[in-house]
């Protein structure tokens, strides 16, 4: 008898647990996996290319594309290197209105993460209790930058503009029940910052509901408990950084370690795994969701107590009022200028790192005293957590490839960039 040879196969771009357009070539012998090649730049358009020839507030927007489903995240990171170059410190009330964001922002990405993981698993159910809770906190981006996805709201000098002080609602069409009409505008009565305070209150029960079908479900352990463990010296070495730095027991949260915006105020943990597997990064990314769950109540506090400006009065960074601009023509100019031409960013180097939900986001940035940037290079967490596929999934089975590229919450939109 013929000795069985081991053979490759394709692992998508077009599976659906390929989270977008990951290529893996898996030499496999029978149903385990001897390696696995990740073969990327299927979505790559020039990111950081494209940031050297526009002026540095144009780029923005594209910070959005990066990690598309954590949005301002990202933002935040480049808008701090412009900032860092230009030595300016944003009012405080603006710093508090990013950090609420962050946190928003890292709960939506934790609850893509969740239903797209449950799904990729067997979990139907959780998709569709994921998305249910997304949609409100969807509804708080258009709030503030009248788009639900890239809303290029953070600015170098603050925020776009302040928390509106009444949400959109749903109105009457035709004809449809006034009863369900009513239930969705239950909590859009008053003004932003009321309706992210319900979304804190009634949260925890939600995560307790995700937590009641998967924690101690036994399908969902036996696929996650002691599947791809990796070593606190490991993760280290592989360069690590967010959830999966912490599954495996490594306590490292740059808004703790090195803090930006204003962390060192606002109370809460960092959590760590014990094991290093599949198993242990679920769980520290749904207690994520409960800190950030606790520092969006802070926020939402201070916010209410100390209105105030969400943007620099620096008049070279910051555009003129919108009313201003209908009556006074130099308005207008500076306007058209401040957005055409940018401003000169003094000469230097800079790296700024923020935690995103998936891990250390950084942006280094050279300037030569242009209107643009000299250069620009992003540091995407998912490029290093991709480049460990292959030691952790060898000899496991096909099946734990897709539990694999769950946890480690992979988004091609950074790593082609």
């Amino acid at each position: 008898m013929a000795d069985i040879q081991n053979y490759t196969m394709n692992f998508g771009p077009q599976h659906p647990a390929a989270h977008g357009v990951l290529r893996l070539v898996l030499e496999m012998n029978g149903e385990v996996i001897q390696s696995a090649d990740p073969h990327i730049g299927l979505l790559h358009r020039g990111t950081e290319k494209l940031a050297e020839t526009k002026p540095f507030n144009q780029s923005i927007g594209y910070m959005d594309r990066l990690d598309y489903v954590s949005m301002m995240c990202n933002e935040h990171g480049y808008v701090l290197a412009i900032e860092k170059l230009l030595k300016l410190t944003p009012p405080k009330r603006a710093l508090y209105i990013r950090v609420l964001f962050d946190e928003i922002t890292r709960v939506l990405n934790h609850l893509m993460w969740l239903g797209t993981h449950g799904l990729d698993v067997g979990a139907m159910t959780m998709f569709l209790y994921c998305f249910r809770e997304r949609e409100d906190l969807m509804d708080c981006y258009e709030a503030v930058s009248g788009t639900r996805m890239h809303a290029t709201y953070y600015r170098p000098g603050g925020v776009y503009r302040d928390l509106p002080s009444k949400m959109p609602r749903y109105e009457m069409q035709n004809n449809k029940n006034k009863k369900n009409l009513e239930r969705l505008n239950y909590n859009r009565e008053g003004s932003l910052l009321d309706f992210i305070e319900s979304f804190a209150e009634r949260f925890p029960a939600c995560i307790d509901e995700y937590e009641t079908l998967l924690t101690d479900n036994r399908i969902w352990k036996q696929r996650t408990v002691n599947i791809a463990v990796i070593s606190p010296e490991r993760a280290i070495n592989l360069g690590y950084t967010g959830p999966m730095l912490r599954g495996s027991g490594v306590e490292w949260d740059l808004r703790k370690k090195q803090p930006y915006a204003v962390y060192d105020e606002l109370d809460f943990d960092i959590p760590v795994g014990l094991n290093g597997d599949c198993y242990d990064r679920y769980l520290v990314r749904v207690e994520e969701m409960r800190q950030s769950n606790r520092i969006i109540k802070q926020c939402v506090k201070w916010l209410r107590e100390n209105p105030g400006p969400v943007m620099t009065d620096d008049k070279k960074i910051a555009p003129p009022q919108r009313m201003g601009m209908k009556d006074d023509m130099e308005s207008l100019i500076h306007h058209f200028k401040l957005f055409t031409e940018g401003y000169s960013v003094p000469k230097g180097e800079v790296y700024t790192a923020v935690e995103a939900p998936k891990g250390e986001f950084g942006v280094y940035l050279i300037s030569d005293g242009a209107n643009k940037p000299y250069r620009v290079k992003i540091r995407a967490p998912g490029f290093a957590h991709l480049a460990s596929m292959s030691e952790m999934v060898v000899g496991h089975m096909l099946a734990d490839v897709v539990a694999v590229m769950g946890t480690q919450d992979i988004v091609f939109g950074e790593i082609d960039r």
